[in-house]
Parts: C-alpha cells; sequence; structure tokens
C-alpha cells in the first residue's frame, strides 16, 4: 500500500517561517485525521502527507531536551557569522542548518504507513544510507544516537552527514533530516554537534573531494524517501 504524499521544494528559506508553515500543515493534518477517524481511506483528500525540501540561511537549532551551553559562541558573535539561535520542539539537542544543505520535513501520519516512531526514523536514515551508497559511500549508523554516520564505532574517525531530529504528535511526525551536501562545515566549529564533543562532522563534498550538483542530489535523497516508505507524488 502507497501512502498519497504533497512534494513542496520551497528553495532557500527562513527558518521561522518554515516551521510555521509545518505547523500549518501539520494541525491541518491531524485535524483531518480526527475528523475522519482511523478508518478513513489512505487516499482521503485533505489527509494526504506532505514532504517539504528546504535550504535555511545560517541557523542553529535547539531540540527541547538540548543544552544552550552546546553553543560555543555568544550572540554578538551569531551576528557576526549571521547565524540565527532557535529554540525548537523538536527532539534531539544543537545542529547547523545552512546554505549547500538538504533539510527534509516529512509531515506523515505513520497510522497510514503502518509503522511506529522507531521504525520512521529508522526508514529516514535508510534512504540517506541509500543515497550515499550511489556515490559510492558506506553510511551507517551509531549505537545510542540518530542520524547518518561514516565509520560509526571508529574511534577518531567517526563524523555525521545527516542529523535526524523530529516531533509527533497522534502519530503525525514533523521536522526532520538534515543532510550536508556543499555545506559549509566551519560553522559547526561553534557548536557540540547534537551533543557530541568527540565525533566529527562531514559533508557529501568533503567526501569526494569537489562540490556537488546539489539538484541532483535532492532528486537522489527525494527517490529514496519514496521507495523506502513507499510514497506515491500527488503532484
Amino acid at each position: 500500500m502507497s501512502y498519497n504524499v504533497s512534494y513542496q521544494d520551497i528553495g532557500r528559506r527562513d527558518y521561522n517561517e518554515t516551521w510555521r508553515l509545518q505547523e500549518e500543515i501539520f494541525k491541518k493534518l491531524v485535524d483531518c485525521k480526527l475528523k475522519k477517524g482511523r478508518a478513513a481511506n489512505i487516499d482521503d483528500k485533505g489527509c494526504e502527507g506532505t514532504l517539504i525540501f528546504v535550504e535555511h540561511p545560517h541557523v542553529y537549532t535547539l531540540g527541547k531536551s538540548g543544552s544552550e551551553n552546546n553553543l560555543l559562541i555568544d550572540f554578538i558573535q551569531l551576528q557576526a557569522k549571521e547565524a540565527l539561535f532557535v529554540k525548537t520542539d523538536r527532539g534531539g539537542d544543537i545542529t547547523y542548518h545552512g546554505p549547500g544543505q538538504i533539510v527534509g520535513y516529512p509531515i506523515f501520519d505513520l497510522e497510514r504507513i503502518g509503522i511506529g516512531l522507531k521504525d520512521y526514523i529508522f526508514y529516514l536514515e535508510e534512504a540517506i544510507i541509500n543515497t550515499l551508497l550511489e556515490f559510492g559511500i558506506k553510511g551507517g549508523r551509531l549505537d545510542g544516537a540518530t542520524g547518518v554516520w561514516l565509520d560509526p564505532g571508529e574511534k577518531g574517525k567517526t563524523r555525521k552527514i545527516c542529523a535526524i531530529g523530529v516531533k509527533a504528535s497522534r502519530y503525525v511526525t514533523m521536522h526532520g533530516f538534515a543532510f550536508n551536501v556543499n555545506t559549509d562545515l566551519n560553522y559547526f566549529n561553534y557548536i557540540n554537534p547534537c551533543g557530541f564533543i568527540d565525533k566529527g562532522v562531514t559533508s557529501l563534498e568533503k567526501e569526494l573531494g569537489e562540490k556537488q550538483d546539489f539538484e541532483n542530489v535532492k532528486l537522489l535523497v527525494r527517490e529514496n524517501l519514496r521507495k523506502t516508505f513507499g510514497l506515491n507524488w500527488i503532484n
């Protein structure tokens, strides 16, 4: 069974503006679900999912269980870096979003897909792992941490290429993943990424030694999400 999803590539957009957009779509989906009930047909109009792809200007976001101490610069230094700091309602600790990074926000009804939150995060990771394989890169998971890692478990070599932080209510998701493609990794120097002080951060560009075709990578990620979750694009 496939799950109907509307795909929106909204280009480069302010983080808070995109958060508000997510909340509008999230509320609409939850309201539709409550109105029609769990027995509603999976194809019911108005109850379809949404996948947003976006690039953000420089911003550091902190999850609800994270520590502000993992931001290593003050407000004045943030301004000098033309970066914002935003406290969010997603899970996870602190991370960075910026140009050259594919940020994906799936607003899905997991009950319609037939999975739980743990499986949902696993599938997000799997889609990125499968995307990396198309570039000859082996990604993996790190015990006790979400996201996609290279050389997980190898002391001194472990580095994150995709962060994941989500929120779910009534099995409807929001927030999502951030995949470093042509990301300026210097911005990660000003935080303890995801709360880690002993793990590195990398990008597709760094691993392959040259800047990547950003639009092509987006197409690959989108297709791997479709395959992994069994999505049916309706636009």
